[in-house]
């Protein structure tokens, strides 16, 4: 599947330094066994995970830990990253293999909430910390 990386680059208003990146983020298993961006999924999701946190632990100083799992177990789930990712067209850019025909919104939830991930670590490798806690 041949995706125009420099358009999805504008929509984001993002500019990789690494295209590679971007294009790692964006392919799925089902593409390359060998290079997709799961370990990028697994980094994405740190990297989601701290910047939330701090945002929750700043804006609500006074609630307990009990509190604010709960409001980030409400932000940081499958279906936010997927609706978050689908916000941002990363649905059109998946590269995909030939099993994977379309990714559609319900069926391919996980995909487009993994991609999200994915992206999100590539931006922070890319970027660094500050731009990619901007983008989040």
């Amino acid at each position: 599947m041949k995706i125009n990386i420099n358009k999805f680059q504008k929509e984001l208003k993002v500019k990789f330094k690494d295209k590679y990146l971007l294009i790692k983020a964006l392919t799925h298993k089902s593409a390359n066994q060998e290079n997709n961006n799961e370990k990028l999924e697994f980094l994405g999701d740190r990297v989601i995970g701290l910047v939330l946190s701090k945002k929750l632990f700043d804006l609500y100083p006074n609630e307990n830990e009990g509190v604010l799992d709960k409001r980030f177990a409400n932000l940081v789930n499958r279906k936010i990253c997927c609706e978050i990712g689908w916000s941002i067209g990363i649905h059109n850019y998946i590269i995909t293999g030939n099993n994977v025909k379309k990714i559609d919104k319900k069926k391919n939830e996980k995909i487009i909430s993994d991609c999200c991930e994915a992206l999100i670590a590539a931006i922070y490798i890319d970027q660094g910390f500050n731009y990619v806690r901007d983008f989040i």
